[in-house]
Protein backbone atom coordinates (compact mmCIF):
# COMPACT_ATOMS: atom_id res chain seq x y z
CA UNK A 1 0.00 0.00 0.00
CA UNK A 2 2.81 2.25 0.68
CA UNK A 3 3.89 2.39 -3.21
CA UNK A 4 0.59 4.12 -3.54
CA UNK A 5 0.84 7.26 -1.49
CA UNK A 6 3.30 10.00 -0.45
CA UNK A 7 4.55 10.84 2.86
CA UNK A 8 4.79 14.66 3.58
CA UNK A 9 6.70 15.26 7.31
CA UNK A 10 7.95 18.61 8.90
CA UNK A 11 10.13 18.88 12.03
CA UNK A 12 10.15 21.17 14.86
CA UNK A 13 13.52 20.91 16.77
CA UNK A 14 13.67 22.27 20.45
CA UNK A 15 17.40 22.88 21.38
CA UNK A 16 18.07 24.46 24.74
CA UNK A 17 21.19 26.41 24.45
CA UNK A 18 24.60 25.77 27.02
CA UNK A 19 23.85 29.21 28.61
CA UNK A 20 24.82 29.52 32.32
CA UNK A 21 21.92 31.18 33.07
CA UNK A 22 18.07 31.36 32.04
CA UNK A 23 16.61 33.07 29.42
CA UNK A 24 15.04 35.68 30.77
CA UNK A 25 16.84 35.69 34.36
CA UNK A 26 20.05 34.71 36.53
CA UNK A 27 18.88 31.92 37.61
CA UNK A 28 21.56 29.14 36.74
CA UNK A 29 20.90 26.41 34.37
CA UNK A 30 22.13 23.02 35.58
CA UNK A 31 20.97 19.65 35.26
CA UNK A 32 20.27 17.43 37.59
CA UNK A 33 19.80 19.72 40.60
CA UNK A 34 17.45 19.18 42.89
CA UNK A 35 14.01 19.75 42.13
CA UNK A 36 12.52 23.53 42.49
CA UNK A 37 16.58 24.75 43.58
CA UNK A 38 17.12 26.96 40.51
CA UNK A 39 14.74 29.01 40.74
CA UNK A 40 13.99 32.80 41.39
CA UNK A 41 11.03 35.21 41.92
CA UNK A 42 10.83 36.26 37.84
CA UNK A 43 11.07 32.49 37.59
CA UNK A 44 7.95 31.93 39.77
CA UNK A 45 6.75 35.25 37.98
CA UNK A 46 6.07 36.98 41.19
CA UNK A 47 4.50 40.55 41.16
CA UNK A 48 6.41 43.17 40.13
CA UNK A 49 9.77 41.36 38.87
CA UNK A 50 10.80 42.14 35.38
CA UNK A 51 12.71 39.85 32.89
CA UNK A 52 15.69 41.08 31.27
CA UNK A 53 17.04 39.09 28.11
CA UNK A 54 20.44 36.81 27.96
CA UNK A 55 22.91 38.39 25.50
CA UNK A 56 24.05 34.96 25.10
CA UNK A 57 20.97 33.52 23.70
CA UNK A 58 21.21 36.24 20.94
CA UNK A 59 24.59 35.13 20.49
CA UNK A 60 24.04 31.37 19.79
CA UNK A 61 20.85 32.41 17.83
CA UNK A 62 22.93 34.69 15.52
CA UNK A 63 25.97 31.73 15.38
CA UNK A 64 23.30 29.12 14.33
CA UNK A 65 21.60 31.19 11.73
CA UNK A 66 24.74 31.87 9.90
CA UNK A 67 26.00 28.13 10.26
CA UNK A 68 22.39 27.31 8.93
CA UNK A 69 22.58 30.42 5.75
CA UNK A 70 19.54 32.30 7.40
CA UNK A 71 18.31 35.47 7.08
CA UNK A 72 18.82 37.15 10.57
CA UNK A 73 16.16 39.52 11.67
CA UNK A 74 17.63 43.12 12.81
CA UNK A 75 14.64 44.10 14.28
CA UNK A 76 13.65 41.50 17.11
CA UNK A 77 10.40 41.73 19.23
CA UNK A 78 8.83 39.21 21.93
CA UNK A 79 5.83 38.18 22.48
CA UNK A 80 3.49 36.22 24.99
CA UNK A 81 2.07 32.81 24.16
CA UNK A 82 -0.64 32.79 26.55
CA UNK A 83 -2.01 28.97 27.70
CA UNK A 84 -2.77 27.32 31.44
CA UNK A 85 0.02 25.06 32.23
CA UNK A 86 0.98 23.94 35.83
CA UNK A 87 4.95 23.92 34.36
CA UNK A 88 4.39 27.76 33.88
CA UNK A 89 3.73 29.62 36.80
CA UNK A 90 3.55 32.97 34.28
CA UNK A 91 0.67 31.30 32.61
CA UNK A 92 2.19 31.98 29.47
CA UNK A 93 5.35 31.82 27.87
CA UNK A 94 8.05 34.45 26.36
CA UNK A 95 8.54 33.56 22.43
CA UNK A 96 8.64 34.98 18.94
CA UNK A 97 5.71 35.16 16.91
CA UNK A 98 5.91 37.85 14.25
CA UNK A 99 10.00 38.52 14.19
CA UNK A 100 11.67 35.07 14.38
CA UNK A 101 15.64 35.85 15.23
CA UNK A 102 16.12 33.71 12.16
CA UNK A 103 14.29 33.11 8.58
CA UNK A 104 14.66 30.86 5.41
CA UNK A 105 18.14 28.90 5.10
CA UNK A 106 18.24 25.01 4.88
CA UNK A 107 20.24 21.91 6.37
CA UNK A 108 21.92 19.89 3.80
CA UNK A 109 21.50 15.87 4.73
CA UNK A 110 23.24 12.63 3.18
CA UNK A 111 20.57 9.76 4.10
CA UNK A 112 22.05 6.04 4.86
CA UNK A 113 21.33 4.69 1.80
CA UNK A 114 23.07 7.48 -0.05
CA UNK A 115 20.23 10.33 -1.29
CA UNK A 116 21.66 14.12 -0.98
CA UNK A 117 18.86 16.62 -0.04
CA UNK A 118 18.17 19.98 0.95
CA UNK A 119 15.72 20.52 3.56
CA UNK A 120 14.34 23.63 3.81
CA UNK A 121 13.94 26.04 6.96
CA UNK A 122 11.13 28.61 7.93
CA UNK A 123 12.59 30.16 11.17
CA UNK A 124 14.16 29.68 13.91
CA UNK A 125 13.00 31.40 17.26
CA UNK A 126 13.88 32.11 20.61
CA UNK A 127 11.53 31.20 23.43
CA UNK A 128 11.78 30.05 27.43
CA UNK A 129 11.23 26.52 28.24
CA UNK A 130 8.79 25.37 30.63
CA UNK A 131 8.86 23.41 33.78
CA UNK A 132 8.80 19.52 34.36
CA UNK A 133 5.99 17.49 35.20
CA UNK A 134 6.60 14.40 37.16
CA UNK A 135 3.67 11.87 37.73
CA UNK A 136 4.96 8.93 40.10
CA UNK A 137 3.59 4.92 39.60
CA UNK A 138 0.65 5.04 42.32
CA UNK A 139 0.20 8.64 43.30
CA UNK A 140 -2.65 10.13 41.90
CA UNK A 141 -1.24 13.85 42.37
CA UNK A 142 1.31 15.49 40.04
CA UNK A 143 4.85 17.07 40.96
CA UNK A 144 6.32 20.15 39.37
CA UNK A 145 9.90 20.86 39.12
CA UNK A 146 10.61 24.64 37.83
CA UNK A 147 13.73 24.21 37.35
CA UNK A 148 14.11 23.89 33.76
CA UNK A 149 11.06 26.78 33.61
CA UNK A 150 12.54 30.22 31.96
CA UNK A 151 15.95 27.95 30.17
CA UNK A 152 16.73 29.56 27.16
CA UNK A 153 15.18 27.13 23.51
CA UNK A 154 15.71 27.70 19.83
CA UNK A 155 12.83 25.93 18.07
CA UNK A 156 14.05 25.18 14.30
CA UNK A 157 11.12 24.58 12.14
CA UNK A 158 11.80 23.18 9.00
CA UNK A 159 9.04 23.22 5.39
CA UNK A 160 7.72 20.10 4.75
CA UNK A 161 10.49 18.93 2.49
CA UNK A 162 11.13 15.43 4.56
CA UNK A 163 9.54 12.42 2.84
CA UNK A 164 10.55 9.41 4.94
CA UNK A 165 11.93 8.40 8.19
CA UNK A 166 15.55 8.22 6.63
CA UNK A 167 15.66 11.40 5.86
CA UNK A 168 13.79 12.75 9.56
CA UNK A 169 16.76 9.95 10.97
CA UNK A 170 19.45 12.37 8.81
CA UNK A 171 17.88 15.68 9.43
CA UNK A 172 18.07 15.12 13.15
CA UNK A 173 21.63 13.55 13.30
CA UNK A 174 22.68 16.64 11.36
CA UNK A 175 21.10 19.18 13.64
CA UNK A 176 22.49 17.64 16.99
CA UNK A 177 26.24 17.53 15.05
CA UNK A 178 26.19 20.83 14.33
CA UNK A 179 24.96 22.95 17.72
CA UNK A 180 27.61 20.32 19.16
CA UNK A 181 30.16 21.94 16.91
CA UNK A 182 28.87 25.23 17.72
CA UNK A 183 28.91 24.04 21.07
CA UNK A 184 25.82 25.93 21.66
CA UNK A 185 23.67 22.47 23.22
CA UNK A 186 25.28 19.00 23.97
CA UNK A 187 22.20 17.55 21.83
CA UNK A 188 21.50 14.89 24.49
CA UNK A 189 18.11 14.07 23.79
CA UNK A 190 17.63 11.61 26.59
CA UNK A 191 18.07 14.40 29.08
CA UNK A 192 15.81 16.64 27.05
CA UNK A 193 18.50 19.18 26.03
CA UNK A 194 17.11 18.49 22.50
CA UNK A 195 13.53 17.21 21.49
CA UNK A 196 11.74 16.57 18.42
CA UNK A 197 8.42 17.07 17.10
CA UNK A 198 7.15 15.90 14.14
CA UNK A 199 4.11 16.61 11.80
CA UNK A 200 3.11 14.03 9.58
CA UNK A 201 0.51 13.43 6.66
CA UNK A 202 0.09 11.19 3.63
CA UNK A 203 -1.47 11.77 0.55
CA UNK A 204 -1.85 9.95 -2.99
CA UNK A 205 0.53 9.82 -4.90
CA UNK A 206 0.44 12.54 -7.67
CA UNK A 207 -2.29 14.39 -5.65
CA UNK A 208 -1.23 18.16 -5.03
CA UNK A 209 -3.35 18.25 -1.90
CA UNK A 210 -1.55 17.53 1.54
CA UNK A 211 -3.32 15.33 3.60
CA UNK A 212 -4.34 16.17 7.33
CA UNK A 213 -1.66 16.75 9.42
CA UNK A 214 -1.19 14.79 12.97
CA UNK A 215 1.82 16.35 14.89
CA UNK A 216 3.93 13.75 17.22
CA UNK A 217 5.82 13.99 20.28
CA UNK A 218 7.49 12.32 23.07
CA UNK A 219 10.79 11.23 21.07
CA UNK A 220 13.31 11.21 22.98
CA UNK A 221 15.85 9.60 20.92
CA UNK A 222 16.99 9.88 17.12
CA UNK A 223 15.76 6.20 16.82
CA UNK A 224 12.52 7.10 18.42
CA UNK A 225 11.89 10.04 15.54
CA UNK A 226 12.28 7.57 12.64
CA UNK A 227 10.51 4.98 14.84
CA UNK A 228 7.30 7.02 15.15
CA UNK A 229 7.45 8.34 11.96
CA UNK A 230 7.14 4.63 10.52
CA UNK A 231 4.46 3.80 12.84
CA UNK A 232 2.21 7.15 12.32
CA UNK A 233 2.65 6.49 8.36
CA UNK A 234 1.40 3.06 8.21
CA UNK A 235 -0.99 3.97 11.23
CA UNK A 236 -2.56 6.92 8.68
CA UNK A 237 -2.16 4.78 5.05
CA UNK A 238 -4.76 2.20 6.81
CA UNK A 239 -7.01 4.62 7.47
CA UNK A 240 -6.84 6.27 4.19
CA UNK A 241 -7.77 3.02 2.48
CA UNK A 242 -10.49 2.09 5.11
CA UNK A 243 -12.00 5.38 4.78
CA UNK A 244 -11.45 6.72 7.81
CA UNK A 245 -11.39 10.46 8.64
CA UNK A 246 -7.98 11.55 9.81
CA UNK A 247 -8.26 14.18 12.17
CA UNK A 248 -5.48 16.96 13.31
CA UNK A 249 -4.56 16.02 16.57
CA UNK A 250 -1.23 15.48 18.83
CA UNK A 251 -0.46 12.33 19.58
CA UNK A 252 2.48 10.82 21.94
CA UNK A 253 5.03 7.86 21.11
CA UNK A 254 5.05 5.09 22.96
CA UNK A 255 8.68 4.01 22.52
CA UNK A 256 8.20 0.42 24.04
CA UNK A 257 5.04 -0.53 21.88
CA UNK A 258 6.34 1.50 18.81
CA UNK A 259 3.18 3.11 19.19
CA UNK A 260 1.65 6.65 19.12
CA UNK A 261 -1.55 7.66 20.78
CA UNK A 262 -4.07 10.94 20.97
CA UNK A 263 -3.10 13.51 23.53
CA UNK A 264 -5.49 15.97 22.30
CA UNK A 265 -7.43 17.70 19.13
CA UNK A 266 -6.30 20.52 17.62
CA UNK A 267 -9.49 21.87 17.63
CA UNK A 268 -9.38 21.21 21.45
CA UNK A 269 -6.42 23.59 22.27
CA UNK A 270 -7.07 26.67 23.48
CA UNK A 271 -6.31 29.80 21.18
CA UNK A 272 -2.67 31.00 22.38
CA UNK A 273 -3.59 34.97 22.27
CA UNK A 274 -0.25 35.71 21.25
CA UNK A 275 0.27 39.45 21.84
CA UNK A 276 2.99 41.58 22.25
CA UNK A 277 5.58 41.04 25.27
CA UNK A 278 5.41 44.60 27.20
CA UNK A 279 8.22 44.03 29.92
CA UNK A 280 11.30 43.28 27.52
CA UNK A 281 12.23 45.88 24.79
CA UNK A 282 12.52 45.27 21.23
CA UNK A 283 16.27 44.06 20.66
CA UNK A 284 18.27 45.55 17.40
CA UNK A 285 21.27 43.00 16.20
CA UNK A 286 23.42 44.94 14.35
CA UNK A 287 25.38 44.26 11.00
CA UNK A 288 28.36 45.00 13.70
CA UNK A 289 27.15 42.54 16.11
CA UNK A 290 26.51 39.71 13.41
CA UNK A 291 30.08 40.50 11.96
CA UNK A 292 31.52 39.64 15.47
CA UNK A 293 30.24 36.30 15.42
CA UNK A 294 31.08 35.60 11.78
CA UNK A 295 34.57 35.87 13.13
CA UNK A 296 34.09 33.50 16.19
CA UNK A 297 32.35 30.95 14.13
CA UNK A 298 34.50 27.26 14.48
CA UNK A 299 34.96 25.25 11.19
CA UNK A 300 31.71 23.49 10.57
CA UNK A 301 31.04 19.77 9.66
CA UNK A 302 30.21 20.66 5.88
CA UNK A 303 33.73 22.49 6.06
CA UNK A 304 35.65 19.63 7.35
CA UNK A 305 33.82 17.60 5.02
CA UNK A 306 34.81 19.29 2.01
CA UNK A 307 38.67 19.93 3.24
CA UNK A 308 38.96 15.71 3.85
CA UNK A 309 37.48 14.84 0.73
CA UNK A 310 38.74 17.59 -1.62
CA UNK A 311 42.15 18.29 0.07
CA UNK A 312 42.95 15.18 1.92
CA UNK A 313 41.68 13.25 -0.75
CA UNK A 314 39.66 10.75 1.60
CA UNK A 315 36.69 8.78 0.69
CA UNK A 316 33.81 10.24 1.60
CA UNK A 317 33.13 7.11 3.89
CA UNK A 318 36.29 8.15 5.82
CA UNK A 319 35.70 12.03 5.82
CA UNK A 320 31.43 11.48 7.40
CA UNK A 321 32.94 9.11 10.39
CA UNK A 322 35.90 11.66 10.73
CA UNK A 323 33.70 14.95 10.85
CA UNK A 324 30.76 13.18 13.15
CA UNK A 325 32.41 14.77 16.61
CA UNK A 326 34.19 17.97 16.28
CA UNK A 327 37.10 16.25 18.88
CA UNK A 328 38.11 13.94 16.30
CA UNK A 329 37.50 16.06 13.62
CA UNK A 330 40.07 18.55 14.60
CA UNK A 331 41.97 15.77 16.16
CA UNK A 332 42.27 14.60 12.47
CA UNK A 333 43.18 18.24 10.75
CA UNK A 334 46.22 18.85 13.18
CA UNK A 335 47.50 15.21 12.67
CA UNK A 336 47.39 16.23 8.98
CA UNK A 337 49.65 19.24 9.39
CA UNK A 338 52.10 16.81 11.06
CA UNK A 339 52.01 13.72 8.38
CA UNK A 340 50.94 13.81 4.29
CA UNK A 341 50.00 10.33 4.79
CA UNK A 342 46.04 11.50 5.33
CA UNK A 343 45.22 8.01 4.58
CA UNK A 344 46.80 6.07 7.04
CA UNK A 345 46.01 9.22 9.23
CA UNK A 346 42.26 7.89 8.82
CA UNK A 347 42.70 4.90 9.30
CA UNK A 348 45.14 5.31 12.83
CA UNK A 349 41.93 7.88 13.79
CA UNK A 350 39.18 5.70 13.21
CA UNK A 351 40.97 2.37 14.29
CA UNK A 352 43.30 1.75 16.89
CA UNK A 353 42.94 5.67 18.74
CA UNK A 354 38.66 5.32 18.33
CA UNK A 355 38.71 1.97 19.94
CA UNK A 356 41.47 2.54 22.83
CA UNK A 357 39.18 5.80 23.48
CA UNK A 358 35.79 3.97 23.72
CA UNK A 359 37.59 0.85 26.15
CA UNK A 360 38.30 3.17 28.65
CA UNK A 361 35.59 5.98 27.75
CA UNK A 362 37.76 9.09 27.11
CA UNK A 363 36.98 11.73 25.38
CA UNK A 364 40.02 13.64 22.87
CA UNK A 365 41.12 15.51 25.47
CA UNK A 366 42.44 12.74 27.62
CA UNK A 367 43.66 10.55 24.39
CA UNK A 368 47.27 10.55 25.43
CA UNK A 369 49.07 11.06 22.31
CA UNK A 370 49.32 14.55 20.62
CA UNK A 371 49.02 14.89 16.94
CA UNK A 372 52.51 14.97 16.86
CA UNK A 373 53.41 11.70 18.20
CA UNK A 374 50.92 10.02 16.16
CA UNK A 375 52.47 11.19 12.88
CA UNK A 376 56.24 10.18 14.34
CA UNK A 377 54.57 6.14 14.71
CA UNK A 378 53.27 6.83 11.34
CA UNK A 379 56.44 8.16 9.71
CA UNK A 380 58.02 4.64 11.23
CA UNK A 381 55.90 2.22 10.06
CA UNK A 382 56.10 4.40 6.13
CA UNK A 383 59.67 4.11 6.31
CA UNK A 384 59.22 0.09 6.95
CA UNK A 385 60.69 0.48 9.63
CA UNK A 386 57.78 -2.14 11.43
CA UNK A 387 54.37 -3.08 9.91
CA UNK A 388 51.24 -1.79 10.45
CA UNK A 389 49.79 -5.43 12.39
CA UNK A 390 53.24 -5.05 14.91
CA UNK A 391 52.08 -1.31 15.25
CA UNK A 392 48.79 -1.77 16.12
CA UNK A 393 48.67 -4.88 18.07
CA UNK A 394 52.48 -4.03 20.07
CA UNK A 395 53.75 -0.51 19.65
CA UNK A 396 50.55 1.51 20.13
CA UNK A 397 49.42 0.01 22.98
CA UNK A 398 52.78 0.29 24.50
CA UNK A 399 53.18 4.07 23.34
CA UNK A 400 49.81 5.33 25.01
CA UNK A 401 51.21 4.32 28.60
CA UNK A 402 54.84 5.82 27.58
CA UNK A 403 53.24 8.74 25.48
CA UNK A 404 56.78 11.02 25.46
CA UNK A 405 58.81 7.69 24.68
CA UNK A 406 60.19 7.76 21.27
CA UNK A 407 58.81 5.58 18.82
CA UNK A 408 61.88 4.47 17.40
CA UNK A 409 63.37 3.88 21.13
CA UNK A 410 60.24 1.96 22.44
CA UNK A 411 60.03 0.01 19.13
CA UNK A 412 63.59 -1.03 19.64
CA UNK A 413 63.31 -2.09 23.44
CA UNK A 414 60.32 -4.35 22.34
CA UNK A 415 62.18 -5.66 19.61
CA UNK A 416 59.87 -4.81 16.81
CA UNK A 417 62.24 -2.98 14.32
CA UNK A 418 61.68 -4.76 11.09
CA UNK A 419 64.79 -6.02 9.40
CA UNK A 420 64.82 -4.31 5.59
CA UNK A 421 68.33 -5.94 4.44
CA UNK A 422 67.15 -7.49 1.67
CA UNK A 423 69.73 -9.85 1.57
CA UNK A 424 69.18 -11.09 4.43
CA UNK A 425 65.12 -11.40 3.72
CA UNK A 426 66.38 -13.36 0.20
CA UNK A 427 68.16 -15.69 2.43
CA UNK A 428 65.54 -16.70 4.20
CA UNK A 429 62.46 -16.63 1.24
CA UNK A 430 65.32 -19.35 -0.59
CA UNK A 431 65.36 -21.49 2.69
CA UNK A 432 61.04 -21.39 2.31
CA UNK A 433 61.14 -22.11 -0.51
CA UNK A 434 63.64 -25.16 -0.37
CA UNK A 435 61.71 -26.47 2.04
CA UNK A 436 58.44 -26.52 -0.19
CA UNK A 437 59.47 -28.03 -3.85
CA UNK A 438 55.94 -29.28 -4.72
CA UNK A 439 54.35 -26.39 -3.32
CA UNK A 440 56.57 -24.08 -5.80
CA UNK A 441 55.72 -26.08 -8.84
CA UNK A 442 52.55 -25.76 -8.34
CA UNK A 443 52.57 -21.86 -7.91
CA UNK A 444 54.46 -21.86 -10.93
CA UNK A 445 51.88 -24.50 -12.69
CA UNK A 446 48.90 -21.55 -11.83
CA UNK A 447 47.97 -21.90 -8.00
CA UNK A 448 49.25 -18.58 -7.22
CA UNK A 449 47.30 -18.70 -3.85
CA UNK A 450 50.18 -20.30 -2.32
CA UNK A 451 51.52 -17.14 -2.43
CA UNK A 452 50.18 -16.73 1.46
CA UNK A 453 51.48 -19.64 2.38
CA UNK A 454 54.93 -18.45 1.48
CA UNK A 455 54.65 -15.13 3.23
CA UNK A 456 53.70 -16.92 6.31
CA UNK A 457 56.28 -19.12 6.46
CA UNK A 458 58.50 -16.48 5.58
CA UNK A 459 57.10 -13.96 8.31
CA UNK A 460 57.84 -17.01 10.81
CA UNK A 461 61.47 -17.77 9.96
CA UNK A 462 62.01 -14.42 10.77
CA UNK A 463 59.80 -13.77 14.17
CA UNK A 464 57.84 -10.98 11.98
CA UNK A 465 60.69 -8.75 12.22
CA UNK A 466 61.24 -8.39 8.48
CA UNK A 467 59.48 -6.06 6.37
CA UNK A 468 56.34 -8.06 4.75
CA UNK A 469 56.39 -5.87 1.54
CA UNK A 470 60.36 -6.62 1.17
CA UNK A 471 59.28 -10.47 1.39
CA UNK A 472 56.46 -10.40 -0.98
CA UNK A 473 58.60 -8.25 -3.72
CA UNK A 474 61.54 -11.08 -3.04
CA UNK A 475 59.21 -13.84 -3.42
CA UNK A 476 57.38 -12.83 -6.69
CA UNK A 477 60.58 -12.24 -8.11
CA UNK A 478 62.26 -15.61 -7.10
CA UNK A 479 58.70 -17.28 -7.84
CA UNK A 480 57.83 -15.81 -11.52
CA UNK A 481 61.75 -15.41 -12.75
Amino acid sequence: MRDKYQEVIGLEIHVQLSTNTKAYSSDIVEYGSLPNTNISPITLAHPGTLPKPNKKVYDFSIKLGLALGCDITEFNYYDRKNYFYPDLPKGYQITQDATPICENGSVHIKTKSGVKKEIKLTRIHMEEDSGKSMHLDGESESLVDLNRAGTALLEIVTEPDIRNSEEAYAFVTEVRKLVRYLEICDGNMEEGSMRCDANISVMKKGSDTFGTKVEVKNMNSIRNVARAIEHEIDRQIEMNENNEVIISETRLFDASAGTTKAMRKKEELNDYRFFAEPDLQPVTVTKDWIEKIKLEMPALPHELFKRFVTEYKLPEYDAYVLTDQKDIALYFDALCQETSNYKSASNWVMGAMKSYMNELTLSVANFPLSPAKMAELIRFIDDGKISVSSATMNLFPELVNQPKTSVSKLAEKLNLVQDTNEDDIKSVVEEVLAQFPDKVEAYKAGNKNLLGLFMGQAMKATAGKADPKKINQILREILEA
